[in-house]
C-alpha cells in the first residue's frame, strides 16, 4: 500500500472459517462506563472476504472496508498479523 486510503481498518481475531471465502472476525474495544467509570469490553463480529481461504480460527487479522459483496459481507481481509498457536 503505497498511498494512504481513507477506508477504515480493524484488527480482530478470526472466530469462524467454516464458510467458503468468508471469515467471521471478532473485534473488541474498551468503553468507559458512564456511572461507574470502569472499562467494559464490547465486541462486534464482522464478516470479511478471504479470497484464498488462508485464515484459520484464532488468527489475528487486519480487515479493511470494501464494497458490499453479499447481504452481510462489507469487509475484506487485508493481512494476517499473527497465526494461531
Amino acid at each position: 500500500m503505497a498511498e494512504k486510503s481513507n477506508k477504515r481498518t480493524i484488527k480482530g481475531v478470526v472466530v469462524s472459517d467454516k464458510m467458503d471465502k468468508t471469515i467471521v472476525v471478532k473485534a473488541e474495544r474498551l468503553v468507559k462506563h458512564s456511572v461507574f467509570h470502569k472499562y467494559i469490553r464490547r465486541h462486534v463480529k464482522y464478516k470479511a472476504h478471504d479470497e484464498q481461504n488462508q485464515c484459520k480460527m484464532g488468527d489475528t487479522v487486519l480487515i479493511i472496508e470494501a464494497r458490499p459483496m453479499s447481504k452481510d459481507k462489507r469487509w475484506r481481509m487485508l493481512e494476517i498479523l499473527e497465526r494461531a498457536k
